[in-house]
């Protein structure tokens, strides 16, 4: 009775064999074949981000650790660089002209920003209505900011020439006489700043327009239902919704003021007075006019941390006032 018994740890065979799995279990060979497929993908992916990330090591990178090695060396670009530590940085604490080009950019940076954004927002505001024609004039707003900057130098230039200059040819229709423009200290920054603002004003309103559009409309109508007007709305859903589109451009224009060089440099050179000589036009006459190339490495690590230090205050400040889901 005892043999009769049917073994139940093995399944018999067709010819009356038992039979012993010898292969791993089947849970086993996925796990393997998932492994193998992630480490495929990801192959792929590195291969797909080389020439990408190829250009990022050779552009960006090494250029930045480049700067900060020579930073610490005397190099006139032609002889042997000679190693002096810190000595370009105690000079570059004590030097007047230094500060003063970093005075004149963050003023810089104060009247471009604020008047920028705000008549982009309005551009924007106005840009976002139903309205046959208004693609034309998106385009129209946009073309300034595709012209070459030191071709765009040239013109205004021209145009507030104290003379011959359009501007002050029409402020002489209402019997004012337009001042000397770029060779005034006290108007050279606020025209060079004129001209950033004109040119990249529209490049700005793009993106506050794509900001607003991606508002969902039913939180207007909504507020409408509650009978929010028109400033409520603005101030209670607009502008709060539109801050990831407003922390993008103040991000990124700020950065590019605190960087402006060609305006500089066709328009005024740093004059007059040295009343426009920022630090991107002062980081250049030392390393390619006055061969101070370690020197020059020193100023663009002080722009470089300064540049650092105002996105950080950004970040934080709209890291917690920022909604990204609107759902």
């Amino acid at each position: 009775m005892i043999d009769n018994i049917p073994d139940t740890k093995s399944s018999p065979g067709s010819d009356g064999s038992r039979r012993h799995p010898t292969g791993p279990p089947p849970s086993s060979t996925a796990g393997h074949r998932r492994r193998r497929g992630r480490i495929r993908a990801t192959l792929e992916a590195y291969l797909l981000l080389a020439p990408s990330l190829a250009g990022l090591l050779m552009f960006l990178v090494a250029p930045i650790v480049g700067v900060v090695v020579i930073s610490f060396f005397d190099w006139n670009l032609m002889g042997t660089p000679r190693f002096v530590g810190l000595a370009n940085y105690r000079e570059m604490m004590g030097d007047s002209e230094v500060w003063r080009a970093m005075r004149n950019t963050v003023y810089y940076v104060l009247l471009n920003i604020p008047a920028q954004t705000v008549l982009a927002l309005l551009l924007a505001l106005a840009m976002n209505r139903k309205l046959q024609g208004l693609k034309v004039l998106r385009v129209l707003f946009v073309l300034p900011w595709m012209a070459m900057p030191v071709a765009l130098g040239i013109v205004w230039s021209w145009a507030f020439d104290p003379q011959h200059g359009v501007v002050n040819q029409f402020l002489a229709l209402f019997g004012v006489d337009g001042p000397a423009w770029l060779s005034s200290t006290g108007w050279a920054m606020p025209v060079l700043a004129s001209v950033n603002i004109w040119q990249y004003t529209g490049y700005t309103m793009l993106f506050l327009l794509a900001g607003l559009q991606s508002i969902p409309e039913s939180l207007y109508e909504a507020a409408d239902l509650d009978g929010a007007g028109t400033v409520q709305r603005f101030f209670r859903i607009t502008l709060p919704l539109l801050r990831p589109s407003m922390f993008f451009v103040l991000v990124t224009n700020t950065i590019g003021s605190f960087q402006m060089f060609d305006t500089v440099y066709v328009m005024t050179q740093g004059g007059p007075g040295g009343s426009t000589d920022t630090m991107n036009y002062h980081i250049y006459q030392q390393a390619f006019q006055l061969f101070r190339t370690g020197y020059a490495s020193a100023l663009a690590m002080l722009l470089f941390a300064v540049i650092l230090l105002v996105t950080a205050v950004q970040l934080l400040y709209f890291r917690k006032r920022t909604i990204y889901d609107f759902s």
